[in-house]
This record gives structure tokens, C-alpha cells and sequence, in this order.
């Protein structure tokens, strides 16, 4: 359920001030009913809202949604053995798709859309998006680590990362930068260098940072910060053969 002037204000009719006229006008129908109370509780899914006539929906709004992903929890629709994290989205974001993963053991910033394209664009690694992880490891980084990662680690299985960011931040402790998603990544990455990781945050996405957003809460972006993520241009340096 939600109050009716945020409805019309997120499906982009006007901005929530001038809503609460509109609606007290007596220009919005709600399942065909004329209602003038802008805190008036719909339910989104179901409820028919329309304008001066003009069915107002949200079904062809393109969504993206972050949620703080908490550990323990699986980066999939359903799973027979262990939660989801689409058992942490509110009822009306249920129908979003993941864009990209994380795995059970680890937190942080997971976003959602209704956007196919831009979940495409966002995981594609010709886009070489950006993302951190605050980890918490084995012993404490040291030049050699980061010159390493600066360089493309070489996995235990041969297998070759792209450049990559080091930056240590003490004793067991360190931000890892990287622009591609290979199987738990960054905890192979340090692992190949005797650094087990213990706890894993993926703490920023492109422009987006995860901030203070509490561990199993959603908030959705705003069109800037969706226009920001598909700014984000190709960085050749990222790409180049070591």
C-alpha cells in the first residue's frame, strides 16, 4: 500500500507539492471514484489511478532499485536450501530482476531493475563499471599486493584478472577496486596472495555508494543517479593486455 500523492509523484505526473492540489481539484480517480485526499492509501498493484481521465501506471517506469544485501542470504529467484535476497524486496519490487550477484557470504550493494537493457549494460564487461568491496583478511597488504593487483592477479587456477585497485587500509583490512565479475573475484584475488578473505562488503557500484543504507533495506534511485550509472564510459587502461 501507498499514499496516493507519492504514487502519482514517482510515476512522474508532477512534483509531490503541486500533487496535493491536483488531487483535492478532484481530477483523480481512483478505480473510477473521485478521491481528494492526497494520504489516501492504494494499492499499486491492483488499484486503477488515473488523471483527468488518463490512466496513470507504473507498469512501463523503469525501476532500479539498491538493496543492502545481507549475508547469508542467495543472489537467486528461489532456492530450495537458503533465503534470497528477493525475500528482502518490499511486495511492489518483487517482479525486478537482479543485475549481477553476490555471493551468500557476502554484503553490500545489489541492485534490482524491471530494465532488461540496462541490467545488459550494467554487467557487460566491455562497460568496465567500477565496483568496491571493503574487505577484512589475513594479514595486512603490503606494496608487493598492490603492485600485484595493479598488474592483473594470476588466480591458483591459472586463471587472469583484469588491473585492479589495492588500497590497503591496515592491519587486515583493504578496498578492492575491480572492473569485472569473475567468480568470487575478490576473494580469489586476495586469496592468491595469502589473504584469505574472513568478510566481504561490496560498498559502491559506478557512481552509487552503498552509505548508511541498513543491512536488508531497499531504497529505489532517483533518474539522476539511474542516468549517472549509464554515463559510465569504457576505460581502456582497464582492458589492455599485462
Amino acid at each position: 500500500m501507498q499514499r496516493l500523492d507519492r504514487f502519482l509523484s514517482e510515476a512522474g505526473v508532477e512534483s509531490r507539492r503541486k500533487l496535493k492540489d491536483v488531487i483535492r481539484s478532484g481530477r483523480v480517480t481512483v478505480n473510477g471514484e473521485i478521491c481528494a485526499a492526497p494520504d489516501q492509501k492504494i494499492d499499486e498493484q491492483n488499484d486503477v489511478v488515473a488523471l483527468d481521465g488518463q490512466t496513470i501506471g507504473r507498469g512501463d517506469r523503469r525501476i532500479v532499485v539498491m538493496l543492502h544485501k545481507p549475508a547469508g542470504c542467495v543472489t537467486a529467484a528461489t532456492d530450495e536450501r537458503y533465503p534470497t535476497v528477493m525475500e528482502y524486496l518490499p511486495p511492489e519490487y518483487k517482479r525486478l530482476m537482479p543485475i549481477g550477484r553476490l555471493d551468500m557470504d557476502t554484503e553490500g550493494l545489489l541492485l534490482f531493475t524491471n530494465d532488461g537493457d540496462l541490467a545488459h549494460r550494467l554487467i557487460s564487461p566491455k562497460r568496465g563499471i567500477e565496483k568496491s568491496y571493503y574487505a577484512e583478511h589475513a594479514g595486512t597488504a603490503d606494496a608487493g599486493d598492490v603492485a600485484a593487483f595493479a598488474q592483473g592477479c594470476v588466480l591458483k587456477d591459472g586463471t587472469k584478472c583484469l588491473a585492479a585497485v589495492l588500497e590497503p587500509l591496515g592491519e587486515g583490512k583493504s578496498l578492492v577496486r575491480v572492473r569485472e565479475g569473475k567468480y568470487h573475484q575478490v576473494r580469489r584475488m586476495l586469496a592468491s596472495r595469502g589473504k584469505p578473505v574472513s568478510y566481504l562488503r561490496r560498498v559502491s557500484e559506478g557512481s552509487l555508494e552503498l552509505g548508511d543504507l541498513p543491512a536488508g533495506m531497499t531504497r529505489e534511485l532517483t533518474e539522476l543517479e539511474i542516468a549517472q550509472l549509464e554515463s559510465v564510459d569504457f576505460d581502456e587502461k582497464f582492458f589492455k593486455e599485462t
